[in-house]
């Protein structure tokens, strides 16, 4: 067995010789940062070829163009009242713009980056294992790819054909579990299957339980969405409430990042109404692609959460038509919606929907006025989703002017604020103690960290804080390769 020491000298000859440079936190956040002369080779590079340049494009300011692009400002969308039914402002973090088409790249990278750089991942020898429901999996493997780091795609069988496509066009190895979206022990029960068979091959990077991911939304999505607040907002308005889908809880890191410059803000985790895990303690399947349920992430700082929300999967389903089809960009047309934004409809996919209503609800249930700001993300767009789009249209026929309106009226101007708890110091020692059955009975935690985790007021501040320090092991590492001189 190689020692640290030696499978890092690896890694770095491995990078040296594939000409890999590896970007910082800092970088991905202020992309102004980065070199002038890698700037100038992304401009010969498209945002989602396979090319390591391309690790610079994980980043909420890429440019919106589909090669050469450079950086701008954060991508973004405000929900026009039109269309949200609701006083208060709603913007909207686009994940179309990094490469993949969603922002899970970044969930992926510090999993990946934080083993390779400290000598914990040998991509010689060794394979990165990718479980997930979706885009996770497509992160993953577009940054081991990358990376030059072989990778391994665990996700359920029902998932759209277009994922399917595309983990096989990188070059991963794919493994289909029963199931769907919410059918994520079957995931794990796979995942610890090819982990016994394989124990020196694989190293396995759970998104539910590696911290980097939520590190990522920490340092890098918090800050997106203050710059965008601070940008947008008008005399007399407040940064009032996050509405995140769960999922593998990552992208919530962000919140934590802004509540420390916005303590009044409200935060709300959002689930399929039809596996309300953390309404319920429920079960069930569900059709919104991409947040996983049947359990609470060992990376979901359950103490920062001020509330939960079930969305109707039937809703959003309902929502990709009416947003995509013909007929019904042509009634929100004739109902004000602005041409201009029914143009940029597909750039919702199926959970940024679910996001989009859930911050309709937040606002409300608290009444939110024109003073009130709300931030949600998307995490990918329609690009992914064709196939359901069809689906839909075999299911139920072509869409009419008349499927528009009942839609536009019963999904979004009637969404209710039923399915909605505001949760009390109980209600969220509740749902922080359904970690115990997945995390310590079934994947070996230990019930000291998971106390740890509730009372310990450093632990979630430190461990989300650790992006500086990768920052500094990152630096160090592209110092070993010295391909960082010639930009300098």
């Amino acid at each position: 067995m190689a020692t640290r020491d030696e499978v890092l000298a690896n890694t770095i000859e491995r990078c040296r010789e594939r000409n890999i440079i590896i970007p910082t936190y800092e970088e991905m956040r202020n992309p102004e940062k980065v070199p002038e002369g890698i700037k100038q080779e992304l401009k010969e590079i498209g945002l989602w070829d396979l090319h390591s340049r391309n690790l610079f494009r994980i980043t909420w300011k890429n440019e919106p163009v589909r090669h050469g692009g450079g950086f701008n400002g954060v991508n973004f969308i405000e929900i026009p009242k039109e269309l949200s039914g609701v006083k208060a402002r709603i913007f909207v973090l686009l994940g179309k713009f990094f490469p993949t088409g969603s922002h899970k790249v970044g969930a992926t990278f510090g999993p990946l980056v934080e083993k390779l750089v400290r000598g914990e991942f040998d991509p010689t020898r060794q394979k990165a294992l990718w479980p997930s429901t979706g885009n996770y999996c497509r992160g993953g493997a577009y940054n081991s790819r990358l990376l030059d780091c072989p990778s391994i795609a665990v996700l359920p069988e029902g998932m759209s054909k277009e994922r399917f496509e595309w983990l096989e066009h990188v070059g991963s190895e794919i493994y289909p579990t029963p199931g769907s979206e919410s059918n994520v022990k079957e995931v794990y029960d796979k995942t610890k299957e090819l982990k016994r068979e394989r124990p020196d091959e694989i190293v396995v990077l759970n998104q539910f339980e590696e911290f980097g991911n939520a590190v990522w939304h920490y340092a890098v999505t918090g800050p997106a969405m203050e710059e965008v607040f601070e940008q947008q907002k008008q005399r007399g308005q407040r940064f009032s409430a996050i509405f995140l889908t769960q999922g593998s809880a990552g992208t919530l890191g962000c919140a934590d990042y802004i509540r420390e410059l916005h303590p009044q803000v409200k935060v709300c985790a959002g689930e399929a109404l039809q596996c309300p895990t953390l309404l319920m303690n429920g079960y069930g399947s569900h059709r919104i692609e991409g947040i996983g349920d049947k359990h609470v992430p060992w990376i979901h700082n359950i103490k920062n959460m001020d509330m939960v929300a079930g969305i109707d999967d039937n809703h959003c389903m309902r929502l990709i038509r009416l947003f995509n089809e013909p007929a019904g960009r042509q009634y929100l047309k004739k109902m004000g919606v602005p041409d201009e934004f029914v143009s940029k409809l597909d750039l919702f996919g199926i959970s940024s929907v679910a996001n989009l209503i859930g911050s309709i609800k937040m606002a409300k249930y608290y009444e939110m006025n024109e003073n009130d700001i709300i931030f949600t993300v998307a995490t990918d767009s329609m690009e992914l989703y064709g196939s359901r789009i069809e689906e839909l249209r075999k299911e139920f026929g072509t869409y009419t002017e008349l499927d528009a309106a009942r839609d536009f009226e019963g999904c979004i101007m009637q969404q209710s604020i039923d399915w909605m708890l505001e949760l009390s110091y109980w209600d969220k020692r509740r749902l922080h103690n359904l970690k115990y059955f997945t995390w310590v009975e079934q994947q070996g935690k230990t019930v000291e960290e998971l106390d740890a985790q509730w009372y310990d007021e450093t632990y979630w501040k430190e461990r989300l804080n650790s992006y500086r320090e990768w920052d500094e092991r990152i630096r160090e590492f592209n110092e070993k390769t010295g391909l960082l001189k010639k930009y300098q």
